[in-house]
């Protein structure tokens, strides 16, 4: 196999090819990047943070297909990934988690020692929450601090401590991932039961609809909490006006519980971060 063909593998692996997961934990990143700066952040903050979620998301995804090497043959939608098709040797795909994981810690080693203290439990979390999936019966709520512990790192960086308002942020986070991850398990609902594994939409059942409706509720309530804290005005609350437009759309995608329409609404949580982003940057623009 030349190079070439083994990029592309670790591209795959990496899902760099697929930009959505970078996404949904670069949003609530910039969102404690930017309040956090009271929206000047450096650019070598932006830097730091923005590439690190990159790798650090990356090494995830390899330690997600480690993890779950076994059950993603069984899984029709999974069984063709590089470690599960055996492209790419296990002992391969951890050396890369590794180094990504490497390559992360070493973009903070400018910041200071609080932040590099943080990042130990971010590590964790995300080399942790593949396994989550075979005894937590809510695993998209653990998925949600992993996916947020950008932010109370970014207050750390930025402020040398992590003030109250980033943790309201993590938990607005926790809600939201488990809203949007809950669409992505009503996708592998069948699979999911077929070979044992926890997840929301199982857990919420017949409700599973409304519980994702009511999660985006009380994401965007916990975000109106955290900007009345950072002392935010009209424009981030019309962010979120627009955010909860997101939401109403999703409603209408996963109503009828079809498998390509939650993938959709799951995919269109981009613009719900986006919207969130674009209300605190205006917001501070307009100070």
């Amino acid at each position: 196999m030349d190079l070439k063909q083994r990029f592309s593998l670790y591209l795959q692996l990496t899902r760099l090819n697929r930009p959505i997961g970078i996404l949904l934990l670069l949003w609530p990143t910039l969102w404690g990047v930017w309040i956090a700066g009271a929206g000047h952040p450096t650019l070598l903050i932006i830097v730091i943070f923005t590439l690190g979620t990159v790798l650090m998301r990356s090494a995830g995804c390899a330690i997600n297909d480690y993890a779950d090497r076994h059950i993603d043959l069984h899984v029709e939608r999974t069984q063709h990934r590089p470690l599960t098709s055996g492209k790419v040797s296990e002992r391969e795909t951890v050396w890369l988690a590794v180094i990504l994981a490497l390559l992360a810690f070493a973009l903070i080693l400018p910041l200071n020692p609080l932040t590099w203290l943080l990042a130990f439990p971010a590590v964790f979390l995300a080399g942790s929450y593949p396994f989550t999936k075979r005894f937590f019966a809510i695993p998209q709520a653990y998925l949600g601090i992993a996916f947020g512990f950008g932010i109370p790192m970014a207050f750390a960086a930025q402020l040398g401590h992590v003030p109250p308002v980033a943790w309201v942020l993590l938990i607005a986070n926790v809600f939201w991932a488990i809203a949007y991850d809950t669409e992505y398990a009503m996708v592998d609902r069948n699979d999911d039961i077929h070979l044992g594994i926890h997840s929301s939409a199982l857990l919420f059942g017949n409700f599973d609809v409304a519980a994702v409706m009511a999660c985006y509720f009380i994401t965007l309530v916990v975000l109106a909490l955290a900007g009345v804290m950072a002392g935010l005005g009209g424009l981030f609350f019309s962010g979120l006006v627009v955010a909860a437009g997101v939401t109403i759309h999703h409603y209408t995608l996963i109503r009828e519980r079809e498998r390509e329409d939650c993938f959709k609404a799951f995919l269109h949580n981009n613009w719900f971060g986006a919207a969130v982003f674009a209300g605190i940057v205006a917001d501070y623009l307009a100070h």
